[in-house]
């Protein structure tokens, strides 16, 4: 662009030739001036992330924030947005855009919590994507020893069953399933205690059986507390020096 009368003014004052070519004015616009005279306005080079960088756990989020905040001038905002993916972004800038620098997505195991699965699916689920408490070492109990199969011929009061599990070598007993049950399935980060929560268990002819929510989702609640603690307890430092800022 052609300089300004009030730039021209200015270098002419400083006795600036084009052979300086770099000028600095006092308003903070930098120029570079070719061999004609004519000058182009220098405007500082932004660099912004072209996509985010991809994680999986809370702990790398954690290493990339610690390895990388001191390159960012800026603020930083680390958001839990669900029980599951936490975004790590910039502040707000002129166009209303902001700069998503990284993303964490737990990997959890798959459970339909409203399917009939039959009991040696039902109990490896039990084993491999539950936390180990009472109330899931009962359930293993029932649908590991289960001795009939038509289950309707047990009793159920609409709440609660009970049937007939193996005790012993020849020895049959009824026990009854509590409802609801409270268990805690992985559903969040591991790095983070996993929520337990209230669930309606039920049986069927097969056998088969079954675990249905019973808390209204109240536990995605806690598993947002517990990862925004988590990350609080981490970046301790970065939150003192107010470097960034940790939204749940």
């Amino acid at each position: 662009m052609d300089l300004t009368k009030e730039a021209i003014k200015y270098l002419a004052e400083q006795g600036i030739t084009p052979a300086t070519r770099l000028i600095k004015t006092e308003t903070g616009q930098n120029f570079v001036i070719d061999n004609n005279g004519s000058a182009q306005e220098l405007k500082p080079r932004i660099y912004t992330a072209q996509s985010a960088i991809e994680l999986n756990t809370l702990t790398g989020l954690v290493e990339y924030i610690k390895a990388n905040l001191e390159r960012q001038k800026d603020k930083l905002i680390l958001q839990v947005i669900n029980e599951h993916e936490v975004s790590l972004k910039g502040l707000l800038k002129i166009d209303g855009s902001r700069e998503r620098l990284a993303v964490t997505q737990a990997i959890v195991p798959r459970f339909n919590f409203d399917h009939f699965y039959d009991t040696e699916e039902m109990n490896i689920a039990l084993q491999s994507k539950f936390v180990i408490n009472e109330h899931q070492a009962l359930l293993l109990k029932v649908i590991g020893n289960i001795a009939e199969k038509n289950v309707s011929e047990a009793s159920d009061d609409g709440v609660s069953q009970a049937v007939t599990i193996k005790q012993g070598v020849a020895s049959k007993v009824d026990v009854k399933v509590p409802n609801p049950v409270v268990l805690a399935p992985y559903r969040t980060f591991l790095e983070v205690k996993q929520p337990e929560s209230k669930f309606i268990f039920r049986m069927q002819e097969g056998p088969r059986a079954a675990i249905f929510e019973a808390d209204g989702g109240a536990w995605r609640n806690e598993a947002i507390r517990n990862i925004r603690d988590f990350l609080a307890k981490e970046l301790k430092n970065e939150l003192e020096n107010q470097r960034i800022t940790i939204l749940a």
